[in-house]
């Protein structure tokens, strides 16, 4: 093949990625809607709990039960979704998950029976449980590295914010039984996605017969190069120090979620609407937080990152239970929120690099216990309440971030050994031609013996 060809096939290869990689960012933002959509719901569930402590009564304990019954189930079955996404790949899955999130919480406020409402919460969070694997699974294939999860994490964390509001506006205005149009979100944009082709770059890969092929394709296409290899080394070790992690901040971060709105109420006499607000702030702040986590981690790394926003996180916990005036609480807990979500992207970005050959089951640890395993100790944050107020039952999570905090000791950012793909792409595919083109040939110095009419 002669060095013109040479060259063309490069270019070709080069620009062909480029398409990929343009396809891949559309397909990561297109999921990231999906997922602010599956965890409104999420959001939805504790933002409900003043409506039914003001209309139908409930003790603060019960409201505990309530998203207690949204998490509990979820949580248990969270790893599960990842360990059987992980077998085999089921692109329907997600769209169920997402049916049944919204269905659970449709129906509730029609509900009269507290059994009944607490079956319709555990409806909704395993609905939300089954979304996260493969929803997860199809943004690491995109190859969009800790921009697309940030993406993904933001979307998440913005329908999460989302949830209170729409509740508030709707529930507020028309009472428990408009619950059904809480919905509406699921139907205009959940659903009518379909499965979308893979983008030129993946479609170019080889695909090897056998079982192994879905598990090749996802290693070729990983953002971290260690990922993109067939000998990965798989740290679980560290990935269960992480663990630890993420449902240390979910238990304070659900915590906060469901009882920051009555604390407002009983601490400083601010009305339901007032609270709500305090709410959506907390949530909607950090949501916004999750889009520095790329730029800021490429600054000082992963484990660096994580140890100083759970300790950014503890005056600010303390400023909101201590201030005495409701507005600078409500900054302080916008501040707070900020904090606590800013790591999420980098525990699923983390948790991938740990265990590489597992990544949906990373994910339904890292981003579905961010959020669920929290919910299981709220019962016991309403018991304390009732015996005594809601600030106490939140001071009883100060301690939470430090301890989050000193679990980041034992982590290390796995070696990278090189730009990933989207960093230097046309590098990268200079130094290393498709397959049957060799790099463009230098000149080599040619020794000749003396006398030679060539020379």
């Amino acid at each position: 093949m002669s060095i013109g060809s040479h060259q063309a096939a490069g270019a070709s290869a080069v620009d062909g990625l480029q398409r990929g990689q343009a396809g891949g960012r559309a397909r990561a933002r297109r999921v990231a809607v999906e997922h602010g959509i599956n965890d409104l719901y999420m959001g939805a569930a504790p933002a409900l709990v003043p409506f039914l402590v003001a209309f139908r009564g409930y003790t603060y304990t019960q409201a505990g039960g309530v998203v207690l019954a949204a998490t509990l189930l979820s949580s248990l079955a969270q790893p599960v979704f990842g360990v059987l996404a992980d077998r085999r790949s089921r692109w329907w899955v997600d769209r169920a998950g997402l049916g049944l999130a919204a269905a659970g919480i449709a129906v509730s406020g029609l509900l009269d029976s507290y059994l009944a409402v607490c079956a319709a919460m555990v409806v909704s969070g395993l609905g939300a449980a089954a979304y996260h694997p493969e929803a997860t699974r199809a943004v690491h294939r995109t190859g969009t590295g800790d921009t697309g999860m940030s993406w993904f994490s933001f979307g998440g964390l913005i329908g999460f914010a989302a949830g209170p509001a729409l509740v508030g506006g709707v529930v507020a205005i028309a009472g428990l039984g408009a619950t059904p149009l809480l919905a509406l979100p699921a139907l205009l944009l959940g659903f009518p996605r379909r499965r979308a082709p893979d983008p030129p770059h993946l479609s170019a890969l080889p695909r090897p017969a056998g079982p192994s092929q879905a598990r090749h394709r996802e290693r070729a296409t990983a953002a971290d190069p260690e990922t993109s290899t067939d000998t990965v080394i798989e740290d679980w070790r560290r990935f269960g120090w992480l663990t630890g992690i993420v449902l240390t901040r979910s238990v304070l971060f659900y915590g906060l979620t469901a009882f920051l709105a009555v604390f407002l109420i009983s601490t400083h006499h601010a009305s339901p609407t007032t609270a709500v607000i305090g709410l959506t702030l907390f949530t909607g702040l950090g949501a916004l937080a999750t889009l520095a986590a790329g730029p800021l981690t490429a600054r000082i790394g992963r484990v660096a990152v994580l140890s100083l926003s759970y300790l950014v996180a503890v005056p600010l916990l303390a400023a909101v239970l201590w201030l005495p005036a409701l507005p600078e609480v409500l900054v302080a807990a916008a501040g707070l929120g900020a904090t606590l979500n800013l790591p999420v992207p980098v525990h699923t970005t983390l948790g991938h690099q740990y265990l590489p050959r597992h990544i949906a089951t990373a994910s339904s640890v890292t981003l579905g216990l961010a959020v669920n395993a929290g919910g299981l100790v709220t019962p016991a944050l309403g018991a304390l309440a009732d015996r005594s107020t809601p600030a106490t039952a939140l001071t009883s999570l100060l301690g939470l971030p430090l301890l989050a905090a000193a679990l980041t000791v034992p982590l290390r950012s796995p070696t990278q050994s090189g730009p990933s793909p989207s960093d230097d792409t046309r590098e990268n595919h200079v130094s290393n031609p498709p397959r049957g083109c060799s790099p463009d040939p230098q000149p080599q110095p040619t020794h000749r013996p003396p006398g030679d009419p060539r020379t």
